[in-house]
């Protein structure tokens, strides 16, 4: 399998979905209008709503109303994104290889597209019950993860604690990280296959071990992004290398080193592997996403 090639395929699919729920550029708050889809469109693999809906397939999913959650968890998602390059966070002027939304639009219009986007996430997502032959218990449990997983018990949560732990290294503990890492990074791809699981009608153990895989995946992900951060090519990721390094910011890899960082990428990829190949529909491509997605180069 041509991973890149399906990867592009899938990505073209979901960023057609994705756009199709963005508000029109028009009225008096028309700007903001234009800033959520600037940053929307800004550029991305779409890798959340392509796990939600290859985990959807997994359980046999098959309708329409996956497409409203896929469109909700890239607007939160990129909503986080611009909230981390503003002034009092990351302070980055590049992502993805073009100016930052604060940087083209200013920094208050930068917040409150952050803003926007978060909240129209979830107007988004309530368009699933429009959906045609729904099942409601499904939608809403959906609903509930998504809720759960974006806030304070999720990624917010884990956003607090990495930024209350800025220029504080040598108060940085392993327990700590792991939380940062599974909240920030980590709650949005547990969002993302168990909102396709729970969509599909999947069991609440098979939710539990979904949550679980994404989790591993999610800690991977997280450090090999650490990783990349020293080693990474600037024009291949299409942002600055060493920012971390930069903003005295602990990571995973300066805690515990690049050889066990590195490790420690394979343990928890491989792990995932084998618990998602406990389940008795199989899904090809999905595998082999996971496995992309934590050997990246950008």
């Amino acid at each position: 399998m041509d991973i890149k090639n399906e990867l592009a395929v899938r990505a073209e699919a979901a960023e057609d979905v994705v756009c199709r729920f963005l508000p029109d550029v028009e009225g008096y708050q028309g700007m903001v209008f234009d800033a959520m889809q600037y940053s929307v469109t800004a550029g991305g693999k779409r890798i959340r709503p392509i796990l939600m809906d290859e985990t959807y397939k997994l359980f046999g999913g098959d309708a329409e109303v996956i497409e409203p959650f896929m469109a909700a968890i890239e607007m939160i998602h990129t909503y986080s994104l611009v909230h981390d390059d503003l002034p009092a966070m990351d302070n980055d002027m590049l992502r993805r290889g073009k100016p930052t939304t604060h940087a083209v639009y200013g920094e208050a219009l930068g917040i409150l597209t952050g803003d926007a986007l978060l909240n129209y996430a979830f107007e988004t997502a309530l368009n699933a019950y429009d959906a045609p032959d729904v099942d409601v218990v499904n939608i809403t449990s959906a609903m509930r993860i998504l809720a759960r997983k974006a806030g304070v018990f999720g990624m917010i949560g884990g956003q607090v604690v990495d930024v209350e732990s800025e220029k504080k290294q040598l108060e940085m503990t392993e327990e700590k990280i792991n939380f940062i890492y599974n909240l920030k990074t980590g709650a949005l791809i547990e969002a993302s296959m168990m909102i396709g699981a729970a969509l599909a009608g999947a069991s609440e153990d098979d939710i539990t071990l979904v949550e679980s895989v994404a989790s591993k995946i999610g800690m991977a992900f997280q450090i090999q992004d650490d990783i990349l951060d020293i080693e990474g090519d600037e024009e291949t990721l299409g942002k600055p290398i060493g920012s971390d390094e930069k903003n005295e910011k602990a990571t995973y890899v300066s805690f515990a080193g690049m050889e066990k960082s590195k490790e420690e990428v394979k343990r928890l990829t491989d792990e995932a592997i084998k618990e998602l190949n406990t389940l008795p529909n199989k899904n090809e491509f999905l595998n082999e996403l996971l496995n992309y997605l934590v050997y990246r180069d950008n």
